[in-house]
């Protein structure tokens, strides 16, 4: 079981409820049920975990619960081990497949409040309709993503002062130990091609061969693909949500990153396929990331809801799908080839999994910027991402910067270099992405 931040999110959830459920949802195969496990055999002498796929009677029985009364019958009758009141915590998985049981939550929280119970399940975004009544106030939740940079470099066992050393350099805004900056620098090229989705983590530590890496990750990508099928609404929408999956790395790796809705068919329209691209955002398998009008607080007053670049979930995923090439040249250290694709997707990741929506901007007189940023401030902080040497050649951040009317004082380069700061700009390693906290000191141009 690797570390993982949620963690620390299930052990607060369970010293400071009341009666709360926790619910705890993301993409398939990003770790749920491993988490919740690992919390289980550490937190309570006894679990009792349900999973409604592998157990169809159980789940049968689940969904002829007229009740509170009948459920917890149910859970007690499928139960392989004790049940125990004030020591025993209650897993039901795959929740997608059982969906009374989140109706239910409310009236088995309270009337069972001796025990402690944690839900989980994939597409609950998707399948959240068909739910008739989602208990408010009885229902805490999590969202779990692939394993970010930091989870990774955990998993690959770098020592804490390393870290220290990391965090140090960002808060004083210096250069990060050389030595330190070329491991951190080396981990983040793997972490380009292995990802964060902790199976194909598992195989590339365990056996380092490229070859199982790829067989691991394509078997995520197939199953995604099985769930599209699955789950969608009819034939249609399955195949044209599958279309725009299967699309996301060539879109990505134009120039112009913005999902083009004409790559789907010269006859596309938008408003005939929004909700297909909403399925993949709700399943949270891709990323949406939106145009702002302007970059001004507050950004979502100004998103443009059709104008998007369509991110994968894990940058590992990506990179596989882009093919055996692409993975050869990330392995020979290519200098001259643009990888901006899987930078600014290993951003996005990054920024999501902190809680921060995603946006960029564009137009005709700036330029584009490759993601803005709202600070705990209110401030808006221009994000631009480099793969290349290039990195000091940034105008459209330049313009950005200018624009009195943009109040934007300060901008952020992630490059492949080490900590610079300058007048309004700060360049940062690619790999600092995972430590930045978009807090005023780093929103607001230096003073002295």
């Amino acid at each position: 079981m690797f570390k993982r931040k949620a963690m620390e999110k299930l052990v607060f959830w369970k010293e400071h409820k009341n009666k709360q459920a926790m619910l705890v949802d993301g993409a398939r195969q990003v770790g749920k049920t491993s988490l919740v496990e690992e919390f289980g055999r550490t937190n309570y002498e006894h679990m009792v975990e349900i999973n409604f796929i592998d157990m169809p009677d159980a789940r049968r029985a689940a969904d002829n619960a007229q009740n509170a009364d009948d459920l917890f019958l149910a859970i007690s009758a499928y139960a392989q081990d004790e049940i125990i009141p004030g020591k025993t915590l209650i897993f039901l998985d795959e929740i997608q497949t059982c969906r009374d049981v989140v109706t239910m939550i409310k009236f088995l929280v309270s009337r069972y409040d001796n025990y402690d119970f944690v839900l989980s399940g994939s597409l609950l975004g998707v399948e959240a309709k068909s739910v008739e009544s989602v208990p408010v106030g009885f229902l805490d939740s999590i969202t779990m993503y692939p394993m970010d940079f930091e989870e990774y470099c955990w998993a690959n066992k770098v020592p804490g002062n390393v870290w220290n050393e990391v965090r140090l350099a960002h808060k004083e805004k210096r250069s990060v130990n050389e030595a330190v900056h070329r491991r951190m620098t080396d981990l983040f090229h793997d972490y380009l091609l292995v990802g964060g989705m902790p199976d194909a983590v598992s195989v590339f530590l365990e056996q380092h061969n490229i070859q199982s890496l790829r067989a691991r990750q394509q078997a995520i990508v197939n199953r995604y693909r099985e769930d599209i099928s699955q789950y969608a609404e009819n034939l249609t929408q399955a195949r044209n949500i599958r279309r725009i999956f299967d699309l996301i790395p060539s879109e990505l790796n134009q120039q112009n990153k913005r999902f083009r809705v004409t790559s789907l068919d010269k006859h596309a329209r938008m408003e005939r396929n929004e909700n297909n691209f909403l399925w993949l955002a709700d399943a949270g398998v891709a990323l949406p990331s939106h145009n702002v009008e302007e970059p001004r607080y507050p950004l979502m007053l100004s998103m443009q809801s059709r104008l998007f670049k369509l991110f994968m979930n894990d940058v590992g995923l990506l990179t596989c799908m882009c093919g055996m090439n692409v993975v050869r040249d990330l392995l020979n250290d290519r200098t001259d080839i643009n990888f901006g694709a899987l930078y600014e997707n290993v951003v996005a990741q990054e920024l999501r999994a902190h809680g921060f929506p995603l946006y960029y901007f564009k137009n005709n007189t700036i330029g584009e910027l490759d993601f803005v940023v709202e600070s705990a401030a209110g401030r808006v902080v221009p994000v631009e991402v480099k793969s290349g040497k290039g990195y000091r050649r940034h105008h459209a951040i330049d313009k950005a910067l200018a624009t009195p009317n943009y109040g934007m004082e300060r901008g952020i380069v992630f490059a492949e270099s080490n900590v610079a700061c300058m007048k309004n700009i700060d360049y940062l390693p690619i790999y600092m992405v995972s430590q930045l906290i978009f807090d005023d000191s780093w929103a607001k141009e230096e003073t002295n």
